[in-house]
């Protein structure tokens, strides 16, 4: 049996290692411009050695007028006034000494507070709702079963729990969570809290009291026909006139099927570009937004501390040698970010022309290695760069992302890139007839003869994508009285 034993032996190999100072530089290249803001503003806390660069203008840039920069001296300008000697005082004297006096701030280090922390709210459909509980006659009990009941709402104001659950939580019966629902759902908005789109409806027509109408017997029984647009079959199934079929579906079509989503409404964002691409004489020129960036530099007071007669301990200095290093290390790595940011940008504007020239009709196929070619990068470091970044342009602001898109063949051999063809579907569907939409296949006909090859299973990708719907829903018909019926256009 052979003994085991240790042994020392060199090897020399290669290997990649992503130091601190590489992974930071590849985390600035993916932040977009807010967050790289943040980043910046959270370096100058914690380290002392960056400063703020403060941009300070001479006096001609701030627009100020001294002796030096001015060719004359400015003549004093007397104003005289003169007052008519049939003037009434007495009337100018009763108007304006019983008017609210002004109070000026004249504090100027006065800190106010930001205008984002002086905006009221959005009230919610639970806020708007608990308001009116409050308010409305019902016992403590009650109100109770009501703050379960409106903690169980969706965005469009539907019930998404069961009643015995509530029940239960609540520690009552059924029939006590009945009987507060039924009040809550002829709260404002009506129709609140339904379980269903047709109870929905239903609470709605009979606050219309509507009970014994046509609209409620529509409801109950022939939604289908409503949601398909078979307003033949319909008739027939009533039995009433066209005349007043119509009528009931104008009032049906008149109620809110989602009380709940204007209590919904998502705030706007607003997109602050990364890139501005604005076109000067033939040539398009490439501006990096940098407003709100604070500039860098690196404290002169600790550079002459490091030096040999600044009486600073040594483990002082390297402690501030190492903060020097991060500090011109994050310098640098923000300028090669933009300086990336720039070339990548520069490269896209110079392989999309036609799309900044003409719109995005004329978007062309490309790929992250189209780019990644142009500027002797790789691949990974274009989809960083490119990633929440956003580019302003005269037909829109893009996400960089979007320049990035697939290819369709199309009838002669070229290609055709997919947010082009998307964008082609959009405008054939918007210029149809709306009493006869065209179907799938009759858009692959189109595009065909406009050289575009696309499947019709394709084709409803794109649609859904593009949130349209299918031709049947998009059908808008009209009511033929005379025939005793109605009939599609």
């Amino acid at each position: 049996m052979a003994a085991l034993e240790l042994k020392q032996q060199l090897k020399l190999s290669q290997q990649l290692i992503m130091t601190p100072q590489l992974q930071q530089a590849i985390k600035l290249l993916q932040l977009s411009r807010l967050e790289l803001v943040e980043t910046i503003n959270q370096e100058l806390e914690i380290n002392p050695v960056l400063e703020e660069v403060q941009e300070t203008g001479d006096a001609e840039d701030t627009g100020e007028f001294t002796e030096e920069n001015v060719a004359e001296p400015f003549q004093e300008v007397e104003v005289t006034e003169r007052v008519r000697e049939d003037f009434d005082w007495e009337g100018y004297l009763d108007e304006y000494s019983s008017g609210t006096p002004v109070v000026v701030e004249t504090d100027p280090n006065r800190e106010w507070p930001s205008y984002d922390h002086r905006l009221t709210p959005p009230k919610t459909l639970e806020d708007h709702l608990a308001w009116q509980l409050r308010l409305s006659d019902f016992s403590d009990a009650q109100k109770e079963i009501g703050a379960l009941i409106l903690g169980n709402l969706n965005g469009d104001g539907y019930l998404d729990a069961q009643l015995e659950e509530i029940a239960e939580m609540a520690g009552v019966s059924s029939q006590e969570v009945e009987e507060v629902l039924r009040k809550i759902q002829v709260l404002d908005p009506v129709g609140v809290a339904a379980r269903d789109l047709k109870e929905c409806l239903l609470i709605q027509a009979k606050c219309l009291q509507l009970e014994d109408d046509l609209v409620v017997r529509i409801i109950e029984n022939h939604l289908q026909y409503l949601e398909n647009k078979n307003y033949q079959a319909l008739v027939r199934a009533v039995k009433r006139s066209p005349e007043e079929v119509r009528a009931a579906i104008d009032v049906i079509l008149s109620l809110d099927p989602r009380p709940g989503s204007r209590f919904n409404e998502d705030s706007v964002e607003y997109i602050s570009p990364d890139i501005y691409v604005v076109k000067v004489g033939d040539e398009f020129v490439i501006l990096l937004n940098e407003d709100g960036m604070p500039k860098l530099k690196v404290s002169a007071f600790y550079k002459e501390a490091l030096s040999e007669d600044s009486g600073i301990p040594s483990d002082a200095k390297e402690y501030i040698q190492g903060k020097l290093k991060s500090a011109a290390w994050l310098i640098k790595s923000i300028h090669q970010r933009q300086r990336t940011l720039y070339r990548v940008a520069q490269s896209i504007v110079k392989l999309q022309e036609d799309f900044f020239e003409k719109g995005v009709a004329y978007l062309k196929p490309m790929v992250l290695r189209d780019v990644a070619e142009d500027v002797g990068m790789h691949e990974s470091t274009i989809s960083r760069v490119t990633a929440n970044k956003y580019m302003h342009t005269t037909h829109g602001i893009f996400e960089l992302k979007y320049f990035f898109n697939s290819s369709i063949n199309s009838v002669l051999g070229e290609s055709v890139a997919s947010e082009s063809v998307k964008e082609r579907i959009r405008q054939l569907i918007k210029e149809e007839d709306s009493s006869k939409p065209y179907s799938d296949q009759e858009l692959v006909q189109l595009l065909e003869n406009e050289n575009i090859r696309i499947a019709r299973r394709t084709i409803a990708k794109y649609r859904e994508m593009l949130n349209i719907l299918p031709s049947s829903k998009r059908r808008k018909t009209f009511w033929n009285p005379q025939k005793g019926n109605s009939r599609p256009a």
